[in-house]
């Protein structure tokens, strides 16, 4: 089998062959609100016995090999998202081991949330209402699929889909704590240096509301974001 989920009641496990699948996660209940936050990701090998079949035994004898960049690749694609996919691809993920024929394994969980997109050139509003304070999950600039933000773009402007920023949390981060609401442009001069010129990209953020007093039962908030022509 290339590709297996296991459901361990509030976790998920997943493993993908290397060039036989797409790794895809996906939050049971998107509908809902649930996002992905990833626990572990792994590439590489570990054992003699995962992803084998109709390969050469020197293929899968080198079983201490794995890459220091799972972990941020999977997360910087995949966190705050309701659903994504990975290529199980070298030049993903750098090729720690030549000769040997690897595989993902993932571990993630779903968090309810609010999901919000920006087109690039757009201005989003994350909003929590008086009590609340706001607790960001991820936040995600660049471009990993070619169906969001491309309405009025020309073809040529995403066919990248291997475009991210890695400043993204850290930026949104230091913009909106503390702050109940708040304003963000979704343009390249808020990152720093533009990701990958000449592709259209898109702003994706995942947050929670969560009471600011200890003891006050708030629950969550409607969520109010509007996207403004920048």
């Amino acid at each position: 089998m290339c590709h297996n989920v296991l459901n361990n009641q509030d976790s998920y496990f997943i493993f993908t062959c290397k060039f036989c699948e797409v790794l895809f996660l996906s939050a049971p209940h998107p509908d809902a609100g649930q996002t992905i936050a990833l626990i572990g990701a792994f590439y590489g090998r570990a054992d003699r016995t995962t992803c084998i079949y109709g390969r050469p035994d020197r293929k899968f004898n080198k079983i201490d090999c794995f890459t220091r960049t799972a972990n941020r690749v999977v997360a910087e694609r995949c966190n705050s998202k309701s659903r994504c996919s990975i290529y199980a691809v070298n030049s993903i993920f750098s090729d720690p081991c030549p000769e040997t024929y690897k595989y993902i394994q993932t571990t993630y969980t779903c968090l309810p949330a609010h999901h919000v997109v920006a087109c690039e050139d757009s201005e989003v509003k994350l909003s929590c209402g008086r009590i609340h304070h706001r607790s960001l999950i991820g936040a995600f600039y660049g471009r990993t699929d070619r169906t969001t933000c491309i309405y009025g773009v020309p073809d040529g402007q995403f066919n990248n889909i291997t475009c991210s920023t890695p400043t993204a949390n850290q930026v949104v981060t230091e913009r909106c704590k503390g702050k109940s609401n708040c304003n963000f442009h979704a343009k390249n001069s808020m990152f720093g240096d533009d990701p990958c010129k000449g592709t259209y990209k898109y702003l994706e953020l995942a947050y929670m509301c969560k009471c600011k007093q200890r003891f006050l039962q708030c629950g969550f908030s409607l969520l109010e974001f509007s996207l403004l022509a920048f």
